[in-house]
């Protein structure tokens, strides 16, 4: 697998995907068009209005972008591609019509088999083994939450630590991950703003400036340093 699992699309500060754009002429060297998948869809805008934001964001790495709905056949366009790109937004919603239009699995088994891939935020989440660990309000029913498993665990992108200054008492992220292993054994990679995990050469690497937290079921979560190897996290 050759890919990227961004835990936000933008940084304080920063243009789309600023911070990234260094990183894909490497990881699409073989691309001259990514797909793009826009159903994550970030305040409700449209699939024409993202895939224009994220072409311009491409553009400055000289790689041209194109919209999987532009394809009168989502599937194809997956088998087909050369690489692709998904963008944050509502893991409900993106989880919900990459099932609806019949390519999550293809998805899957294309990455695997080598076809170049990056997410952010939404994107990232639906890299671990299932979507419960996302952030998102539920705005729509998907048919599953079981989503593309490139990594054998699952991702908490945009990861925020607790505040002590804070007046705020609702939930922390930690503890809804500690409800999540409640019921569920897989770890968790808490992903902080400005790191991804690149998966490369059958290995998996925390990349980045920051540390991510990591949560096991029953452990007490602990940091983990950039560079981290989390191939056979279990």
């Amino acid at each position: 697998m050759n890919a990227i699992l961004a835990s936000t699309s933008t940084l304080h500060e920063q243009d789309y995907l600023e911070y990234l754009i260094p990183h894909l002429p490497e990881l699409y060297k073989d691309a001259e068009e990514v797909l793009f998948i826009p159903y994550a869809r970030p305040g409700g805008i449209s699939h024409d209005e993202y895939t224009a934001k994220a072409a311009e964001a491409f553009s400055k790495a000289g790689i041209k972008l194109k919209g999987i709905h532009e394809f009168e056949d989502a599937v194809e366009a997956v088998k087909n591609a050369e690489g692709i790109f998904t963008g944050g937004g509502n893991t409900f919603l993106l989880v919900s019509e990459l099932y609806r239009n019949k390519v999550m699995n293809v998805i899957k088994e294309a990455v695997k088999n080598g076809t170049p891939y990056m997410g952010t935020s939404a994107g990232t989440n639906i890299g671990g083994l299932s979507m419960q660990t996302t952030n998102d309000m539920p705005i729509v029913y998907p048919p599953s939450f079981q989503t593309l498993g490139l990594v054998p665990f699952n991702i908490n992108p945009h990861y925020l630590d607790p505040d002590p200054g804070s007046t705020h008492k609702g939930e922390t992220r930690e503890t809804r991950i500690k409800e999540f292993h409640g019921l569920n054994s897989q770890p968790v990679i808490g992903l902080r703003e400005g790191s991804w995990l690149e998966l490369k050469d059958n290995k998996v690497t925390l990349k980045g400036k920051l540390k991510a937290r990591l949560f096991k079921k029953d452990k007490v979560p602990f940091e983990i340093e950039t560079g981290t190897d989390l191939t056979d996290l279990n």
